[in-house]
């Protein structure tokens, strides 16, 4: 398998992305609020002239949310059925080729990683949970539902 694959931080777990689905990782400047948003958009920001929306993955994986009083907040930018979002992580690592196919997970991983986890992958960072990003960007199911 030759999938690259973007292994991030968030919630202190290694976590992978599919490379081919971000087109860049950034640090955020700017972080404007955005009244009644649901709880796991953080707000917005801006890159080369477009508007993100930002997307704490924490929050939309019900987990508390990423402190943004220590520095400039890493992210992902994906697109999403047309739109980008910056998906905000607790850290970028690296980027891996994937050295397995994805597998199903076989155990409970809490209400909000079950709902975004594709499968575990084998690489060389060693043994990784993939997550959906279009999963991410839609947040909890009360986000959903509202």
């Amino acid at each position: 398998m030759n999938e690259l694959l973007l292994v991030v931080a968030i919630a202190c777990r290694r976590i992978a992305l599919k490379a081919s689905e971000v087109h860049s990782v950034i640090e955020l400047d700017t972080l404007t609020a955005v009244p009644r948003a649901p709880v796991h958009v953080a707000g917005l920001s801006a890159l080369r002239s477009r508007v993100l929306t930002v997307i704490d993955c924490r929050t939309s994986l019900e987990l508390p949310p990423l402190a943004l009083d220590d520095g400039q907040p890493h992210a992902a930018v994906v697109e999403v059925e047309g739109h980008l979002y910056a998906l905000l992580v607790d850290g970028i690592e690296d980027v891996v080729e994937a050295g397995s196919e994805c597998t199903p997970v076989r155990t409970n991983l809490g209400r909000g990683w079950d709902r975004c986890a594709l499968g575990m992958v084998e690489s060389d960072a060693g043994p990784l949970l993939l997550l959906d990003v279009a999963g991410i960007v839609a947040g909890p199911e009360e986000a959903r539902a509202a």
